[in-house]
């Protein structure tokens, strides 16, 4: 969820109408939205393959808590320079709390799992969000379409083919499977009650302060279970290093700039493509650098989840849009990586 797809990174296309970065213009060129969209693609795809090198040799919890630090405090370095730091107590507590769903629960697990369950596959867990999204939404009281719930239902068997013992062969660590689905429902949390909170108006400032808060957590909980007073630099990887590098960068810094430049430029629909998108970006670059095995049960699972979240994307999609047609208020919240 990098999932991390996410940071954050605004992955929550309620953000849409605060965003701030770049220009507010919605004119632009097909050539810089789909090589936006491509960045997107290609950036929180990879994230789960940098995730997988960086914690090769880096403690897992300091490395993501230094990740989401570093990130959050350029976020609001930024908004400090570029607006000033306005903030409500109340605004700081929702964002706060919500960055410990999606950084912590979220992210936190999934560097966690990643250390035991291969990159391509844990995409394709994270990957269950949006179903998660949806029955959160029917347990506050939506009304939820017949056929949405089917979409629902079919991703879920898509997960449970994914990892459902099948021999030694095709065994999933346990462990890791269940910190993963923990780590689903945190960010499908998150992401639900986001929109539901008096989050900062600002995007970079929201973001800044759930990266930072979730980070600092990250940071606690990872001393707490002994990585900060075992600590190995001389183990550190360079492969690893260049990881944890790409993830401050690219993963939490560029890849959340293109995707809020793109929520100002170009049709949601088309933005929210990237919820299926990804898994296969993340499956494809783990088989060729880390030479993670595709199985049968891999391609037939991950057909299942990328069709249903795709139909379910686009069904919420259009249920946006004809919300605002009809002036209805939308209570949709959207999912991530």
């Amino acid at each position: 969820m990098d999932a991390t797809r996410a940071a954050i990174y605004g992955r929550m296309r309620v953000a849409a109408d605060s965003i701030d970065v770049m220009s507010t213009s919605r004119s632009a060129s097909p050539l810089a939205i789909w090589a936006a969209l491509g960045s997107v693609y290609v950036i929180w795809g990879s994230t789960y393959l940098a995730i997988a090198i960086a914690v090769q040799t880096l403690p897992p919890l300091f490395s993501a808590g230094l990740r989401f630090c570093v990130a959050g405090l350029a976020l609001l370095a930024l908004t400090a320079v570029r607006r000033g730091l306005h903030l409500e107590c109340r605004q700081l507590v929702a964002a706060a709390t919500v960055g410990l769903l999606l950084i912590v629960g979220g992210n936190g697990f999934v560097v966690l799992a990643e250390r035991t369950v291969p990159s391509g596959l844990t995409a394709l867990i994270v990957a269950s969000v949006p179903l998660w999204i949806v029955i959160l939404r029917r347990v506050a009281g939506d009304r939820i379409h017949l056929s949405t719930l089917v979409g629902v239902a079919v991703g879920f068997a898509g997960v449970a083919f994914l990892v459902f013992p099948r021999g030694s062969t095709g065994a999933v660590d346990t462990g890791g499977v269940l910190l993963l689905l923990v780590a689903t429902m945190s960010w499908a949390t998150g992401t639900f009650l986001a929109p539901r909170l008096r989050m900062p108006r600002s995007s970079l400032l929201s973001t800044g302060v759930q990266q930072l808060a979730g980070g600092v957590v990250l940071l606690v909980f990872g001393a707490a279970m002994g990585e900060l007073a075992h600590l190995e630099p001389a183990t550190w990887s360079t492969s690893s290093l260049l990881a944890m590098g790409y993830l401050v960068v690219f993963g939490s810094l560029v890849g959340f700039t293109a995707y809020s430049w793109l929520l100002q430029h170009a049709p949601v629909s088309l933005v929210s493509t990237y919820a299926y998108v990804n898994p296969i970006v993340a499956v494809l670059l783990g088989a060729l650098i880390l030479a993670e095995p595709i199985t049968p049960s891999i391609g037939i699972g991950a057909a299942i989840i990328v069709a249903a979240v795709a139909f379910i994307v686009s069904r919420e999609g259009a249920r946006q849009r004809a919300a605002r047609a009809s002036s209805e208020p939308s209570a949709i919240g959207t999912a991530a990586d």
